[in-house]
């Protein structure tokens, strides 16, 4: 597993000997994957206590200010993938949250997992996207009937420090190559920014070679050869449509793990960022995305040896075969799945 950029000042304070972390379960299938969690750290004594705060993207009052006060006080985060609506009112309490405590990057690792046949094999690459700019910037207006102008906005500053901790990540993990995805082809002045900002940080990172890809070119290379890819750093859009390819590569995205990271704090959430409601309380949802990113949230702590049984209990089960979930071929439960990680660590 990675190595993370952990600020001092993201890592919470530790009373009686345990760090309090917000739990945020999410819509969906949130609570039956971060349940797993709780019954595989419980049964490890892993030395957490959850402060639960209940958001919703489906109900009005959905604990948006909550969830901020929280993270706050505990600067550390396991969190659940939240709705958001397609309806014009709608807004995304995933970007909300991001935006109001700034939370800038955005970490996915997309790699085989034994036992799981992806797509292709030899695939290991991560993904670091933008957060709180570019697409996402929700600056939209209609400016007269049936004509809406929406703004991308790009900055130096952003695409600066996306591009720092891209090649900081590179250089902690011993990774070799950085690749910024774009379309400066067509948006010369935004993309053309991002574009010449990373190459530019480059120059800074003797023994990391940075090239470029345009992002419809990237889209094909992901299916054809990702093999080629090591860390990819994006924009906001481009990054959510290349992590849902890298998904279905490896085998879905109950397998993906993610966090995101500010200078204050870290939530750690599935890196492919589905809600899963069609699944809802069916007990059938992969939980492997969602344990693998709590491993990450441990290693952010300094709780390594907890993080290292876990994972690799979790890779142990899935490689056996005997109990797996619908989803990578097998008919077990969220529940029985969760219980043959428990039993392998026993």
């Amino acid at each position: 597993m990675a190595t993370f950029i952990s600020p001092e000042s993201a890592l919470p304070k530790k009373y009686g000997g345990k760090y309090t972390v917000t739990l945020i379960p999410g819509d969906g299938v949130g609570k039956e994957i971060t349940d797993s969690v709780r019954t595989i750290f419980s049964h490890q004594n892993v030395p957490i206590e959850w402060e639960v705060v209940d958001v919703s993207g489906l109900e009005a009052g959905n604990g948006v200010t909550e969830a901020v006060e929280s993270l706050k006080r505990n600067k550390v985060g396991l969190k659940g993938i939240l709705y958001t609506p397609t309806g014009a009112s709608g807004k995304s309490l995933n970007v909300a949250l991001r935006k109001e405590l700034d939370i800038y990057a955005s970490l996915v690792l997309i790699k085989n997992i034994p036992g799981v046949k992806g797509r292709l094999e030899g695939i290991d690459f991560a993904l670091v996207r933008e957060n709180t700019e570019g697409e996402y910037s929700g600056l939209e207006h209609q400016s007269y009937p049936g004509v809406v102008e929406s703004l991308k906005i790009m900055t130096r500053f952003k695409s600066e420090r996306i591009a720092k901790f891209a090649f900081d990540f590179a250089k902690k993990n011993n990774r070799k190559l950085v690749t910024a995805i774009h379309k400066a082809n067509i948006m010369k002045l935004g993309d053309g920014l991002f574009r010449t900002t990373v190459k530019d940080v480059g120059q800074d990172y003797s023994g990391i070679e940075v090239n470029d890809l345009i992002v419809d070119n990237a889209s094909m290379q992901a299916v054809a050869k990702p093999q080629q890819f090591d860390v990819l750093v994006t924009p906001n859009l481009y990054g959510t449509i290349l992590s849902n390819i890298g998904a279905a590569l490896i085998g879905g995205p109950g397998l993906v793990p993610g966090a995101n990271f500010g200078r204050e704090y870290a939530v750690f959430e599935p890196g492919c960022r589905h809600v899963g409601l069609d699944i809802k309380g069916q007990n059938t949802a992969n939980p492997t995305a969602m344990i693998l990113s709590a491993a990450m949230l441990l290693r952010h702590l300094g709780l390594n040896d907890h993080a290292d049984k876990i994972s690799k209990a979790t890779y142990d089960v899935i490689a056996e075969g005997n109990v797996r979930t619908k989803d990578i071929g097998g008919a077990s439960s969220t529940t029985e799945f969760t219980d043959a990680i428990v039993a392998k660590l026993n």
